[in-house]
């Protein structure tokens, strides 16, 4: 019989500032995430529109690289999978609505902010991992 394989949530990091998109992709994959990355919404709905992708968070900052911003990632995300974490960042106030859950955060945010979030969204897709974790 073979071992079943341990839940390996994947976080998908939409940012167009490299320093800014490398420093979250470290920080989760220090962590035992997987991580994509993009710097446009475009090239982060194509990673959405995948079948079987495990992703448990989404962080995207609103004014990304391409015609489509943040934002209306964030909405794309939650019609598609409404389970998943989403965290919408920027600099200034936000003018837009958010779907549902989706939270907000004014940048400059601290690093240990995103492994938090990463551990939200892993024990709401996982509930099996908050007790993996006591034991």
């Amino acid at each position: 019989m073979g071992q079943s394989k341990p839940f390996r949530a994947t976080a998908l990091i939409v940012e167009d500032d490299p320093m800014q998109r490398d420093m979250m992709t470290m920080l989760l994959e220090e962590s035992d995430y997987d991580v994509i990355a993009c710097e446009s919404a475009e090239a982060a709905e194509l990673v959405l529109n995948k079948p079987g992708n495990r992703l448990v968070l989404l962080m995207t900052d609103v004014n990304l690289a391409g015609q489509m911003s943040g934002v209306e990632l964030a909405h794309i995300a939650k019609q598609q999978q409404p389970r998943l974490s989403v965290v919408v960042t920027s600099g200034r106030p936000l003018s837009e609505p958010l779907p549902g859950d989706t939270k907000f955060w004014s940048k400059p945010w601290a690093p240990l902010d995103v492994l938090r979030e990463a551990e939200v969204a892993l024990n709401a897709a996982d509930p099996a991992a908050e007790e993996r974790r006591r034991d």
